[in-house]
This record gives C-alpha cells, sequence and structure tokens, in this order.
C-alpha cells in the first residue's frame, strides 16, 4: 500500500491542486445566513471556484409533477458570473442528512414505483443544467453504500447500475463521479464504473459509542494515496475527495449545536483554526490533486454571525497559498 501510495503521489506531482466546496443553501439558512451572501463571500472572499451543488429531490419536485428550479438557478447564475465550476448531485442520497431526500409523497410507493419518479425527477434536473456552461460533472448518489448512516430506503447495487446507464442515457457529454465513504480498504471491482471515483475523509470525530469521547482517525495521508493509486492501476480513473472534513463533529448528546455560540468552545474541541491548517495540508499530501472542503457556510457563520473569524481568515492563508503553489508549477511547466 505505501510503494502504491508513493508512486501515486509522485505520478500526480506536476499537476495543479483544485480546491472547492460543497454549498447547499439549506445549510446556510440553518445557520441563519443568507444563501446568496453566503455563496458571494466563498467566491470573493476565499477565492473558491469550484462547487458541488445539491438537487434534493424533495424540495424540487416537492408536489409530484412540479418542478420548482428557482434556488438552483440562482446558484448556477452565480457561478457562471464568477466563471466558478459545478459538480452537480443527483439522485436520492445527496451530502447532509437526511442523506436520501425522498418527497412525502413517494414514500409509500414500492420501490419500482418511486424508482420511476425518481429517473423522471433526475431527467428534468439534467435537462434544465446539461447545456450550462459551467456544469463541469454529475455526482450521482452520495456515498450510495453507507448503509450505517442516513435514512434510505434502498441500497441495492442494481438500482446503482440502473441509475448510471440512465443517466448516461441522457447526457453523455459530462462524467458521472461515484463516492464512498472513508476508512475502509477496498478497491473499485463491482459495477458501475464511472467516469470518475470519489472519496471522504474524515479525520476527527465524537465516537458516541465506546468511549464516549472524541477520536482521530490514525490513517496517514499515504493511506488515501494509495487506495487512490490502487484504483487507477486496477480501473486507469482517478479519485478526489469530495468531502474533506474541514467543519466540527460535535458530540451525540443533544447538548450542543452547531448554530449554537455557546458551542464554540466545544466546537474547537472538534475543529479549530490550527487544526484546519493541519486538515487542509493532509487533504494536499494525499497526492489528489481535486479536493472538496467540507463545512465553509459553518466557517462563514462563526465570522459573521459568531463574530469569530478565525476559521475564515486561517482558508484564506491556506487558500492563498495553494493558488500561488499553483501558479509556480504553472510557470515551471
Amino acid at each position: 500500500m505505501y510503494t502504491t501510495a508513493q508512486w501515486y503521489i509522485h505520478s500526480n506531482k506536476s499537476k495543479p491542486l483544485i480546491v472547492g466546496t460543497t454549498f447547499t443553501s439549506d445549510y446556510a439558512k440553518f445557520f441563519g445566513l443568507d444563501p446568496r451572501a453566503t455563496l458571494n463571500a466563498m467566491m470573493d472572499e476565499l477565492g473558491i471556484r469550484q462547487f458541488r451543488f445539491v438537487s434534493y429531490w424533495d424540495e424540487i419536485e416537492a408536489t409530484e409533477g412540479i418542478y420548482d428550479f428557482t434556488d438552483l438557478d440562482w446558484q448556477f447564475a452565480l457561478a457562471q458570473q464568477h466563471s466558478a465550476s459545478v459538480s452537480l448531485a443527483i439522485g436520492l442520497r445527496q451530502p447532509r442528512w437526511p442523506e436520501c431526500h425522498m418527497p412525502t409523497w413517494a414514500e409509500s410507493m414500492p420501490k419500482d414505483l418511486w424508482e420511476i419518479r425518481l429517473n423522471d425527477f433526475m431527467q428534468a434536473v439534467m435537462l434544465r443544467y446539461k447545456d450550462s456552461p459551467v456544469l463541469k460533472s454529475y455526482q450521482l448518489e452520495n456515498e450510495f453504500f453507507l448503509d450505517v448512516f442516513g435514512i434510505c430506503p434502498d441500497f441495492s447495487r442494481d438500482r446503482l447500475e440502473r441509475e448510471y446507464r440512465f443517466v448516461k442515457g441522457v447526457d453523455s457529454d459530462h462524467p458521472v463521479i461515484i463516492s464512498r465513504s472513508n476508512n475502509a480498504i477496498g478497491l473499485p471491482v463491482g459495477d458501475p464504473r464511472p467516469d470518475q471515483f470519489a472519496i471522504s475523509v474524515y479525520k476527527r470525530v465524537w465516537d458516541k459509542t465506546l468511549t464516549k469521547r472524541y477520536l482521530e482517525y490514525p490513517f496517514p495521508a499515504w493511506f488515501y494515496a494509495s487506495l487512490a493509486g490502487g484504483g487507477k492501476i486496477l480501473t486507469g480513473k482517478d479519485m478526489i475527495i469530495h468531502e474533506l472534513q474541514t467543519e466540527a463533529w460535535l458530540p451525540d448528546t443533544g447538548e450542543f449545536m452547531m448554530n449554537d455560540i455557546d458551542s464554540i468552545p466545544e466546537q474547537n474541541k472538534s475543529l479549530n483554526a490550527e487544526r484546519l491548517t493541519d486538515r487542509i495540508r493532509y487533504g494536499e499530501n494525499t497526492g489528489m490533486k481535486e479536493i472538496d472542503l467540507w463545512g465553509v457556510e459553518w466557517w462563514y457563520w462563526r465570522k459573521s454571525v459568531a463574530g469569530d473569524p478565525s476559521l475564515w481568515n486561517t482558508a484564506q492563508i491556506e487558500l492563498a497559498r495553494i493558488a500561488e503553489q499553483n501558479e509556480k508549477l504553472k510557470n515551471n511547466n
């Protein structure tokens, strides 16, 4: 694994590092933020130009057969104004709780019926945005096989295979990414074989089962490089980090909330400015050259509502450093 990791890291050494983030307007609203102002700040103040947007089924098609793309339309428009690129999450399972975003009108349907309705919905979404100049890729069914997290009705591989073929039939021009959760050792040997693979990287979490304390996963960065390198040797395809944990993971006790200023001391035990620097550099050291940061809305809340800009300022420094590195690479090449 170590040898594979070092090969992969070395093979990507001359490539620029692209750093983006996931943005969900719902999460901005959870913090009492204006979603447009939040997305603007990510672009103008942090200089982020790559985003993963979401297309929640229960929001866009809250009433069967009636689509409301208002929220996603302005996000695409803003991305175009800033010459940003978008990877669009599609399918039933998408980022943020409850993971599977099924509308209430479909919940009582048998699988063979709601699957048809889901395909209709995905087609409507893709037809809406496939000609957008900022659309870079699709991310199909976020961490599909993670059956221990989220409220989801189905984890069957056959559905994922059918969805992949369906998506390619609607839009064959854009690459499709399929993601996995972190830490498990394994290589992509089953179908479907997407255009690109993605993995999440979480380092410090709250262990609610045994220790009842914060748990720092001991894996070195080269562990993830070995997964990416092994996958590339097997399939010829690259891997990205679609979620690098850069937000706090609070104790599952009900005492602390991410949008509670009184919880900030506890938040800092999980992720503070120093850990944020370390986390971004840990992501760099995996050798993967595309990283989406997770939790930037929270940084903005800390800065604009809680009066603590430490995370935001640290991110500015790190992203400016990466931009400078990329410029040097460009000049050297």
